[in-house]
């Protein structure tokens, strides 16, 4: 029995009508961020909130004058991007390998790399804090490369891993029988195919690596931190500066979210094809 057209337009507002909910729930933080940052400290402590003030550009002056917000994001930005184009870099050899030669033990192996993901980092920060000690990499751009890069490597091989799986052997075959050396079956076939994958798998992990805040916390303060360091720095004994905060939250998620917002397409597929399959 077929529905009749009135219950589908019905259905399809009803479904309309939680996705705006949906959003707008999910939203409000952001908006609710945005307009603490304009506020002075005084009316951002209100009770109850206030929604209609004076907006002022007070906090954000104050921000980079207490801190050099450039040097703190620059900061964000080399150790993200480079930590991002060093995973792909490690994980693309290590994805084609188990989805073109597999092993009966390339599973095992995908599942330990995926279990590593569910140790709470602070299990770890004890080991890690004494080997970047005799290093010399505490508070050092290079050592937070090195802790994204790894951090992240579990989730770009599985990605990878996913997207390649899905490309015919067959074209791989036929490349061979044409000839082709190992490097030029990777540039010439494999690297046009899979650069879907590899955009979704960057722009994905580029944003975990931006957000990090647990490791640039705990191993970089003040040569290395990033824009995480410089939100932390608003909390103190003296209690928490709520405008200054928001401002300061506002600035250091703004350029990944602009970015976000230009790769949306690439960073849904990365989410709902690599990572899910």
């Amino acid at each position: 029995m077929q529905s009749s057209p009135n219950t589908n337009t019905t259905r399809l507002l009803i479904r309309t009508l939680v996705a705006w909910a949906v959003a707008l729930l999910l939203f409000f933080p952001l908006l609710f961020l945005a307009v603490t940052a304009f506020k002075t400290e005084g009316q951002a402590i209100a009770v109850p909130s206030l929604w209609v003030f004076t907006p002022t550009l007070e906090n954000f002056y104050e921000v980079q004058a207490r801190s050099d917000y450039l040097t703190y994001a620059w900061n964000s930005i080399v150790t993200s991007v480079v930590s991002t184009l060093l995973g792909l870099l490690i994980a693309a050899p290590a994805a084609y390998s188990m989805a073109f030669s597999p092993t009966k033990r390339t599973k095992d192996i995908l599942m330990w790399m995926l279990s590593t993901k569910m140790m709470p980092a602070v299990g770890a920060l004890a080991p890690i804090y004494v080997l970047y000690q005799y290093a010399s990499l505490l508070d050092t751009k290079f050592g937070l490369i090195i802790l994204f890069t790894m951090s992240n490597l579990p989730i770009m091989v599985w990605m990878l891993y996913s997207h390649l799986k899905d490309i015919p052997h067959e074209i791989l075959e036929a490349a061979r029988m044409d000839g082709a050396s190992l490097w030029d079956e990777f540039r010439h076939v494999l690297l046009p195919l899979g650069m879907g994958g590899l955009a979704s798998t960057g722009l994905l992990c580029l944003v975990l690596a931006w957000n990090e805040a647990f490791w640039a916390l705990s191993l970089g303060a003040a040569k290395a931190g990033t824009l995480a360091t410089l939100v932390a720095s608003y909390s103190s004994p003296e209690g928490l500066f709520w405008a200054k905060l928001s401002a300061a939250s506002l600035m250091a998620i703004a350029p990944i979210i602009v970015f976000g917002w230009f790769s949306q397409k690439q960073l849904v597929q990365g989410l709902t094809f690599g990572a899910v399959k």
